[in-house]
């Protein structure tokens, strides 16, 4: 399977996907509070490219498999960005195996790192 790519990524996204989590803080809405925080404009939930990455993954192996999934949040996203999921099966064991995941932004900045263990049925 090949990667996942999303965007340009637009305010409108940030602001329906603040409006599916629940989470208002107008640091990712407002560009007044924004820039009064020290940005260039209001910034991307973490959140939203980790479930890029969970999208990619359940995509790839199958939402039924998840056994386990984690993410880091290492870069921060913007309206304007575009960013591309993939990653790869880095152990396998009786019964699971292990795939590591990078949510990247164009310029090749690692926004979100993730790992997840999925149950294995015999496809992958």
């Amino acid at each position: 399977m090949s990667a996942l790519v999303i965007g340009p990524l637009t305010r409108t996204d940030l602001v329906r996907y603040q409006g599916a989590s629940g989470d208002f803080n107008p640091i990712h809405h407002d560009e007044t509070f924004a820039r009064a925080s020290g940005l260039d404009a209001p910034l991307s939930l973490g959140m939203l490219q980790a479930g890029f990455l969970a999208t990619w993954a359940t995509d790839r192996f199958g939402a039924a498999g998840v056994r386990a999934f984690r993410v880091r949040f290492a870069a921060r996203v913007f309206p304007g960005d575009t960013v591309t999921c993939d990653g790869t099966v880095t152990a396998r064991r009786a019964g699971e195996f292990d795939v590591e995941m990078t949510c990247t932004k164009q310029d090749g900045t690692v926004a979100v790192y993730g790992w997840a263990t999925f149950a294995t049925d015999g496809d992958q």
